[in-house]
């Protein structure tokens, strides 16, 4: 049986590049070798794609780009490659010594805008080329909060109280903003960009100036913003995998380091505590998969999705926090590690993307 030629496609122009990096790195490690011929391509911070032949401890750290990867504590040049949509279900990477290499199915292991949003998906639609995850419409919604969250309001799905504002109009007039989310919540807040993750750009603000100064750094990754009440809850995480039938996996539970699990905890300090399973009822662990499933089937969503929720201190009520259609897959990452526990391995996670991917295709080409 011959192998198929996998595009593991990293890196990309959003705030989450390095994050991808070590993600792809994770899954070159991993993926079988007898199965897959790999290509690795990274989409350099300027927007350049490049044939990656590197050693993988390369582009973890980001020297393929010749740039230093900030999330490690650790210049070379690749060819850059034009992606060819020369035949349906294939497509071919071009390399500048005008080789040719077919591409069957692309992981394109990329988080954030550019690449976790639908544009690259979008991309690989019009090329005829199969991929790993989320189609574009999905992909699109999980990644704007801000109309996600408006989206499980029309299907009375329970989740924080928030409110959307745009940072050109804030600007304008900022303490008429100030003053009417202090109407509507109580501080503590949480202030996110609306179209990002790895919780980039998101902080808490205890108060006024806090707030103030919260909305202008969510400014810096987006033009809209979402502010969101605090909950004291439990935060708990649920995998899914599939397409049409998809299943949820064991739930897990986060308990951060810091305030809340925010970019510097998950990423360097390493001193985030992970219960797999989480300790919970049966009952509840049945309510979140069930909800899980039921708001990936919502956005028509395939491949796969990390879902968070939170759980209520005081009532014990289960709200949905927001739809991961990307999340990572570095050694510390939770999506596989909850399919591990509910016993699907990291190798054999691959395997049943990689097929998923082809079928999605198929099913949209009959």
């Amino acid at each position: 049986m011959s192998k198929l030629n996998v595009m593991v496609l990293f890196g990309g122009r959003s705030g989450e590049h390095e994050v991808s990096l070590m993600s792809a790195a994770s899954i070159l490690k991993a993926i079988s070798k007898e199965k897959y011929n790999v290509i690795p391509v990274g989409i350099t911070k300027d927007g350049l794609w490049r044939v990656c032949n590197n050693h993988i401890d390369e582009i973890e750290s980001g020297e393929w780009e010749g740039i230093h990867n900030l999330l490690l504590e650790s210049n070379k040049t690749n060819d850059c490659i034009s992606l060819l949509p020369l035949e349906k279900f294939n497509g071919y990477v071009s390399t500048d010594n005008n080789s040719l290499q077919k591409i069957d199915v692309v992981f394109p292991v990329l988080h954030g805008p550019y690449g976790e949003d639908g544009t690259v998906q979008g991309l690989l639609e019009i090329a005829g080329i199969p991929y790993v995850g989320a189609g574009v419409l999905a992909s699109a919604l999980a990644m704007d909060k801000a109309m996600i969250k408006k989206l499980f309001i029309s299907e009375r799905i329970p989740q924080a109280a928030f409110e959307v504002i745009y940072m050109k109009a804030f600007r304008r007039n900022p303490d008429t903003y100030i003053n009417a989310l202090e109407e509507k919540f109580n501080y503590p807040v949480f202030v996110k960009p609306a179209n990002l993750g790895s919780s980039v750009g998101i902080s808490k603000a205890k108060d006024r100036k806090q707030l103030l100064e919260a909305i202008e750094e969510a400014g810096k990754f987006d033009r809209k913003i979402v502010i969101e009440e605090n909950i004291n809850g439990r935060e708990i995480e649920c995998s899914v995998l599939g397409n049409d039938d998809p299943i949820a996996s064991l739930p897990a539970e986060i308990i951060p380091s810091h305030e809340f699990y925010d970019y510097q905890d998950k990423y360097f300090d390493g001193k985030t505590q992970f219960i797999i399973p989480a300790d919970i009822s049966d009952a509840m662990i049945k309510e979140i998969q069930e909800m899980a499933i039921r708001s990936y089937k919502l956005i028509d969503c395939t491949g796969l999705a990390r879902i968070d929720f939170f759980i209520e201190r005081d009532t014990n009520k289960i709200l949905l926090n927001e739809i991961n259609t990307m999340p990572g897959f570095t050694k510390i990452s939770m999506y596989p590690k909850m399919w591990e526990a509910t016993g699907i391995p990291y190798e054999e996670l691959f395997n049943r993307l990689i097929q998923l991917a082809i079928d999605r295709f198929r099913d949209k080409s009959q």
